[in-house]
């Protein structure tokens, strides 16, 4: 909802910091890092470049209204049940109405605010990717399987995407490669600890580092565009591309800078 509220009418021209962020929503700084990738990789937000600031550059972000428009409804739908001599009750309608018919009965819960058990196929693969996070565990430094299982699998039902926890072990992995017994941590600790954590938000901070980086370089090249500089030579196709999926420039800007579509 901050993020609606800094957002233009068609949803564009986000423009805050994630430290703005936390101070106005007072969420912790993970959880708004947290939310901001899942927006990212729901598609709901989308990068649309980068603006300069004291502390360096703040990401533009753009809200996808047609994602929006496509998520599952959170309200219960309005239910017509005409005028009754005492419209609000607390149980199960039994007073007659105006015309004399009964009130209708208390509707039901919504069936979409119910939640479903995890089927055997799910369950089976959440075990299957929690066995494959701990095999990339130093096999030296193993220790009680069960309880590094649960914990992995607790850490993706909060959110944390697979991969990243895979590359979390596997990068504690190289970084202890060199390490005596004395300091190195078993899994079921390390787990236990949350000692994934960091490298998570740290491979978080890389790759909105590398997407910051490239937006700018988009601007750039969207500029050499629209001022049909003489370094457009230099720009490829594969670019042209890119920059056209932003909509940074248009089919239009594009052939009249000499660039092939």
């Amino acid at each position: 909802m901050f993020l609606a509220d800094k957002a233009s009418d068609d949803g564009s021209g986000i423009w805050c910091s994630k430290g703005t962020i936390q101070r106005h929503t007072e969420l912790g700084e993970t959880t708004v890092k947290r939310a901001m990738r899942a927006f990212l990789k729901e598609g709901i937000l989308v990068e649309t470049g980068a603006r300069t600031c004291k502390n360096g550059f703040t990401v533009v972000y753009r809200i996808d209204l047609a994602k929006v428009e496509a998520l599952e409804p959170t309200a219960e739908p309005e239910i017509e049940t005409g005028s009754t001599v005492a419209p609000v009750q607390s149980g199960p309608g039994k007073g007659a109405t105006v015309a004399g018919v009964p009130g209708p009965p208390r509707p039901p819960n919504h069936p979409k605010t119910i939640h479903k058990p995890p089927t055997r196929k799910r369950e089976a693969a959440a075990n299957e990717e929690a066995e494959r996070i701990l095999a990339a565990y130093p096999p030296d430094r193993l220790r009680n399987k069960a309880a590094c299982l649960a914990q992995i699998e607790e850490a993706m039902k909060e959110g944390i995407a697979p991969e990243d926890l895979l590359q979390a072990v596997q990068a504690y992995a190289t970084d202890s490669a060199g390490f005596t017994r004395s300091k190195v941590c078993f899994s079921d600790n390390w787990f236990l600890t949350r000692r994934w954590l960091a490298y998570v938000e740290k491979q978080a901070e890389d790759r909105e580092k590398t997407a910051a980086l490239q937006a700018d370089h988009h601007a750039r090249l969207a500029c050499w565009i629209s001022d049909r500089s003489p370094m457009c030579k230099h720009i490829t196709g594969t670019q042209v591309t890119a920059l056209l999926a932003s909509k940074l420039v248009s089919e239009a800007q594009i052939q009249a800078a000499g660039l092939g579509s």
